[in-house]
């Protein structure tokens, strides 16, 4: 096969789009690239000024219009527990990221350690509970 497969977009689960920007664009630095409203739902896309060809949506979990009420709440649980699955973002300087969240209030999971399979990392929480990671690889 020869196809040059990249990632374009992935989605991260939110509750409340005003608290994720705070965090994603005030907190993270991710630039706004789309925010429309569109028959009561918002369609809102970040992603880091260095990949401009990577959007991340954030998106509510009852975004899915062919989801049941009960399925929506079901993931809107999820969502508040922290148990959807998280996200790994890489920095150049995972301290420096740590004390830069951890000073504006981010919710710290884990501070910086080196792990055993090679990276140095440290882990958050975003405001609707999302495990966010933040890696570099071992000096």
């Amino acid at each position: 096969m020869n196809n040059n497969i990249t990632l374009s977009t992935c989605f991260i689960a939110v509750d409340d789009h005003d608290k994720a920007l705070e965090f994603y664009r005030d907190i993270l630095g991710l630039e706004v690239r789309q925010d429309v409203g569109f028959e009561g739902m918002r369609w809102v896309t970040v992603g880091s000024p260095s990949q401009p060809d990577v959007n991340i949506v954030l998106e509510p979990p009852a975004a899915n219009p062919n989801a049941s009420p009960a399925d929506k709440q079901a993931m809107a649980e999820l969502l508040a527990k922290g148990m959807l699955r998280g996200v790994l973002f890489a920095t150049d300087d995972v301290d420096a990221t740590f004390e830069h969240i951890r000073a504006a209030g981010g919710e710290v999971l884990q501070e910086p350690i080196d792990q055993p399979y090679g990276v140095r990392d440290c882990a958050f929480r975003d405001p609707a509970g999302n495990l966010l990671r933040f890696n570099q690889p071992k000096r």
